[in-house]
């Protein structure tokens, strides 16, 4: 497969409970990954990840297919998700992959772009931001993972569940990004397309921040929306949906017709 291109998907939510999804996963690592120059991976690989010393097999086997990767020369870039804040260096070690902060900026075939998992720009949700700015404490994360793993496990649960009652009180389009969150990373990065997941509604938006055309796209959640955005050489953007979904897609690893956005 040529090459000059790369390769951003998010929020794959890959758990034990979803077997497809990760066989999913996997084929499109050995497919189409591997026959990119890059893959960015714009948070919530995982469902959730209670520490990198989890030993949980599922996970093991998506570390595995990310070294293998890596390990024949195509990079790999992971930023933290909201449910997967907790990958550390000894994942990034395991696996080859390269934790990016968010927001990151990359140049790409003359256009500039600004990557971000999507979380922070959901300014309206303000109970989520105070418990992100909690969880990201570096002394709390520490103490957290002195605890048992079987402690973690409980504990991880239970804040699944809650989450989930939590989006689920809460309007949509407080679960939205605001746009004036996206207007100011643009404009803060200079970035001509701000890339990013976390709200799970896969489009692409043409924007006007201080009279420059600007483009934010949203990349899907898998295995609902399992979705990739392939930017070429030349800098060109497309929205693509794998096949049907992440369970055929081990079958296939194939791309189907481009999402097409709406303005916004």
């Amino acid at each position: 497969m040529a090459r000059g291109r790369i390769l951003f998907i998010s929020d794959l939510h890959l758990d034990a409970s979803m077997p497809a999804s990760i066989d999913g996963f996997i084929a499109f690592l050995r497919a189409e990954a591997a026959g990119s120059d890059a893959l960015y991976i714009l948070g919530d690989l995982f469902e959730t990840w209670i520490g990198d010393d989890d030993d949980e097999p599922a996970r093991a086997r998506a570390r595995a297919a990310l070294r293998e990767l890596t390990a024949a020369g195509v990079p790999c870039f992971i930023q933290h998700g909201n449910r997967d804040f907790l990958l550390g260096p000894d994942f990034m070690a395991a696996s080859g992959c390269r934790l990016l902060p968010d927001p990151s900026v990359l140049e790409a075939g003359g256009r500039r772009f600004v990557l971000s998992h999507g979380d922070t720009l959901c300014t309206a949700d303000r109970g989520y931001q105070r418990f992100r700015r909690v969880v990201r404490n570096a002394l709390l994360q520490q103490g957290w993972r002195a605890l048992p793993l079987s402690l973690r496990r409980r504990f991880a649960s239970l804040a699944r569940s809650r989450s989930y009652a939590h989006t689920r009180r809460l309007p949509e389009s407080i679960m939205d990004v605001t746009p004036a969150a996206v207007a100011a990373l643009l404009r803060r990065t200079d970035a001509d397309v701000l890339v990013h997941g976390h709200t799970h509604r896969p489009g692409v938006h043409r924007l006007d921040v201080d009279g420059r055309d600007r483009t934010r796209i949203v990349l899907g959640d898998w295995p609902a929306r399992s979705n990739a955005l392939v930017v070429g050489a030349d800098g060109q953007c497309d929205l693509r949906t794998l096949s049907t979904g992440a369970a055929s897609c081990a079958a296939s690893a194939g791309f189907a017709a481009p999402v097409m956005g709406t303005p916004e």
